[in-house]
């Protein structure tokens, strides 16, 4: 499982981690049932306390994407984010295009930009 920690990105590692994985599911390079690393392995192959680990794939769960079994690892749960109504899946997208508008970005720009994002996320498909 290949994942990157940027210590100049703003947010807080656990989130690093968390959408990092949450990359890998949306290109299928992780699917339903996987085997998730054990917090300890990732930790020390990120170079990075357990405890985030821990916070990252606990933040995963409550988001239903993946079952924690304590002594047993965490596997990579069933596409139960489809259950989310569509209203909660595009505040984070309402977000994102709020910020690049206010950055000063053009409409055509944001268009080009979330065009190329949207390729590499699927490119697992």
């Amino acid at each position: 499982m290949l994942l990157t920690i940027d210590t100049r990105d703003p947010r807080p590692i656990y989130q690093q981690v968390a959408d990092g994985i949450k990359e890998l599911l949306a290109r299928r390079e992780l699917t339903e049932g996987a085997a998730l690393p054990p917090v300890r392995q990732l930790a020390a192959d990120l170079g990075v306390n357990l405890n985030t680990i821990a916070t990252a794939y606990r933040e995963l769960q409550k988001d239903g994407l993946i079952f924690i079994r304590h002594g047993s690892g965490s596997v990579v749960a069933s596409r139960k984010i489809a259950e989310r109504t569509q209203n909660e899946l595009l505040r984070p997208l309402r977000t994102a295009l709020t910020e690049l508008i206010l950055a000063g970005l053009s409409p055509s720009k944001i268009i080009s930009m979330v065009t190329h994002e949207l390729g590499a996320v699927g490119k697992g498909k």
